[in-house]
């Protein structure tokens, strides 16, 4: 579970707060998009649950044992990057101290990318590259899976196959997902709740009613 409580975030530890006092109870099994126009918050909300930032005020804690996080796509992914897929993902199972070697290929064949492991991560589509950096989340078993807009850079094909993945791993394996969103149809068939950030306030409402609002803000504004 993860719980928010009374909390403020402002880079500069005073007025005006990224987050103003939000408050929020994610319960195990989840599946929640974090959604908001950009600057809204989104992603520091999620660092605030990582650790990576501490609150001004009021607390954030998680019960999860094990987190696996996927980044939005990341410098290293870039062409002239000169690691393989298997290399890369060696790397950080050292990181992990995970001893067994056949963790890389275990995570990698959950995600459909066994054929690409002496591949170089540069030279991997958009998609293909996403797909990398969530087996490389997957390889600490995860009880909680925290992603930053997974979809940015790729295409609608793998677009389709990475929340079909990501949608499995929630309701096969339990899972507990947490994904900043810009994507709102991905939004709406996946997930259990939508969370909306805007003016450093947040509400929490079923995707049927997020899509309904959405759908009559932009008539309201068009």
């Amino acid at each position: 579970m993860i719980q928010a409580n009374h909390l403020y975030f402002s880079y500069t530890g005073s007025p005006p707060y990224v987050l103003d006092g939000i408050d929020l109870t994610i319960r195990d099994g989840e599946y929640i998009s974090v959604m908001g126009e950009n600057g809204c918050g989104k992603s520091t909300f999620i660092r605030l649950i990582l650790g990576f930032l501490k609150p001004t005020k009021g607390s954030v804690s998680s019960s999860a044992k094990r987190i696996g996080y996927v980044p939005q796509k990341s410098d290293f992914v870039n062409s002239g990057f000169p690691i393989t897929v298997g290399e890369l993902l060696n790397s950080y199972r050292r990181l992990l101290k995970i001893k067994k070697k056949g963790t890389v290929d275990q995570a990698l064949g959950l995600v459909g990318m066994s054929p690409y492991r002496n591949a170089l991560i540069g030279a991997l589509s958009g998609g293909q590259q996403q797909k990398v950096l969530l087996a490389r989340a997957l390889m600490g078993n995860p009880d909680l899976l925290i992603l930053d807009e997974p979809s940015t850079g790729v295409d609608l094909q793998g677009q389709k196959e990475i929340y079909g993945f990501l949608s499995r791993l929630n309701r096969n394996r339990g899972i507990t997902i947490v994904s900043v969103e810009h994507n709102l149809d991905a939004a709406v068939a996946n997930s259990t709740r939508i969370y909306h950030l805007a003016g450093g306030k947040g509400h929490s409402c079923t995707p049927e009613k997020y899509a309904s609002e959405f759908l009559r803000s932009r008539e309201r504004n068009s």
